[in-house]
């Protein structure tokens, strides 16, 4: 890529929409998985026994959902920004070559 067109990309007004739409999303993302994350963890560290409690009779332990739950968050929040990158960034995006190549 040459310079004048980089140039030309990162001036055009959707570019930076695109950017700012983008880099807001994501980060609202992170913090999110973060927050889950490192609850998780927290629970770990610091309420064992929270997590150690049998549910019913069985083996099973409060912990093993609330982990599994942790695993279903990230996959769903993935799924979000695919389906959001798939129809609002790729029509900017596609907006923006438009714009710059012809």
């Amino acid at each position: 890529m040459d310079a004048e067109l980089a140039r030309r990309i990162a001036s055009h007004p959707k570019y930076q929409e695109l950017k700012s739409k983008r880099s807001s999303f994501g980060w609202w993302l992170t913090a999110a998985m973060m927050v889950v994350y490192y609850g998780f963890i927290t629970l770990v560290a610091f309420d064992k026994q929270f997590l150690a409690q049998r549910i019913g009779d069985g083996v099973m332990t409060i912990g093993i959902p609330i982990g599994f739950g942790v695993i279903v968050f990230t996959i769903v929040i993935t799924a979000i920004y695919v389906r959001r990158a798939n129809s609002s960034y790729d029509d900017l995006a596609e907006e923006v070559a438009k714009a710059v190549l012809k």
